[in-house]
């Protein structure tokens, strides 16, 4: 693939995550100086603002892009706002690429933020036996019902165990320790993980994620652009594949309640499929990545992340944990931000922090959590309603 699909991360920034209380656009704008200053770009300079949005914030929330952009001071930007659950963030960021990509501008902000409600990711009140995400909270299948449904899932196929799980928060616990964005920093160990009261056998609630306020910005330009201020040797953005799930589905995937039939053709995985077009888009393999950034909405899926992007074979992701290389030091380090375990569910800035941290994890800027000889970073990340993404950030 030729490199002149690549765009140029010239600046990143965060909000650190929690429960802070104010209103979303506090924590954008914040994240947004903090990359405009990372890249050297004048926010004046910015031709292009693409806004993650979050639908539970009202009107403001879905007009991130203009909501940001008249937060910054109105300059005259074009503006966009992307809605893709979970995967907005990555939404808003394939926008910024192909406006770059088309010459339509050099250089641009993508930026997402949310507060989060206490408790459960849930619709908006009311009856609306048409939509599918009210009729599964309907029949109780919330959130960490499919989590469990998934680890089950690996026990009985894979042998996996809750052990395992344990691990898998144990890892990411010590990864997020030292990371100053990351709202739990904390360190567990497998007695903690078990005495944790029970959500959704078997997942204990240190298996699952919280729900958080935070922001992610990424200021990205055109490679010509990153040259002409000097950044040459920025790192890159060589792949977004946002696929679709492909009939007929193997898993139920939220919020259905069920798969397509599979008689007549093969089941195809949809997690799976993100990253497949990824690695073809960048030209790459997974044999080429040296550290992942996945949606690790429980412990167990993360597990299934480390397969579906063909890290290992299926089946064999709880292997390469017991082994120690999913860890920072091991040979395929993943989630060494912390993960949604040490960061929790910030929708509309998920996808970008992913690739904040892939950006400080290639220019060797991570600290503690630095994984040694970083070159290619991918993310893995999926929302409802049949949105997903993975992106590839190379140096």
């Amino acid at each position: 693939m030729s490199t002149n699909r690549d765009i140029a991360i010239l600046g990143v920034g965060m909000h650190p995550w929690g429960k802070w209380g104010k209103n979303f656009v506090e924590y954008g704008v914040k994240a947004a100086r903090d990359a405009l200053a990372d890249s050297g770009v004048n926010w004046r300079d910015i031709q292009f603002v693409s806004g993650a949005a979050t639908i539970r914030n009202g009107y403001p929330g879905q007009v991130a892009g203009a909501t940001f952009a008249q937060a910054l001071g109105w300059q005259g930007a074009q503006v966009n706002t992307s809605y893709a659950a979970c995967a907005s963030g990555s939404q808003a960021l394939a926008a910024a690429r192909s406006k770059i990509l088309s010459g339509e501008c050099e250089v641009a902000l993508v930026i997402g933020s949310d507060t989060t409600p206490k408790g459960f990711l849930k619709p908006q009140p009311g009856d609306r036996p048409d939509d599918p995400d009210w009729v599964r909270f309907r029949l109780g299948i919330t959130n960490p019902t499919y989590f469990a449904l998934y680890a089950r899932r690996r026990i009985e196929m894979y042998g996996d165990t809750l052990e395992d799980f344990a691990q898998v928060k144990i890892k990411n616990a010590q990864h997020g320790l030292s990371n100053v964005n990351a709202r739990y920093r904390k360190v567990f160990n497998a007695a903690d993980v078990a005495a944790s009261p029970m959500v959704a056998d078997p997942l204990r609630l240190m298996d699952i994620c919280a729900t958080s306020d935070g922001a992610a910005a990424i200021i990205v330009s055109s490679v010509e652009y990153a040259r002409k201020i000097g950044k040459a040797k920025a790192p890159r953005i060589a792949a977004i594949s946002t696929v679709t799930p492909t009939f007929a589905s193997a898993l139920v995937e939220m919020p259905d309640i069920a798969t397509d039939s599979a008689v007549a053709v093969p089941a195809q995985s949809f997690r799976a499929a993100l990253p497949r077009k990824a690695y073809e888009e960048a030209g790459i393999g997974p044999a080429d990545v040296s550290v992942a950034e996945v949606y690790d909405l429980s412990t167990a899926l993360e597990l299934d992340w480390i397969e579906d992007l063909q890290l290992c074979a299926r089946g064999d992701a709880a292997r390469l944990l017991r082994e120690g290389a999913t860890r920072v030091g091991g040979r395929l380090p993943v989630n060494p931000s912390g993960g949604l375990a040490c960061f929790g569910e910030a929708v509309p800035a998920q996808a970008l922090a992913q690739v904040c941290e892939l950006t400080w994890q290639l220019r060797g800027q991570a600290g503690e959590r630095q994984v040694a000889n970083a070159k290619v970073g991918i993310t893995a990340n999926q929302g409802l309603f049949g949105h997903g993404s993975s992106v590839i950030v190379k140096a």
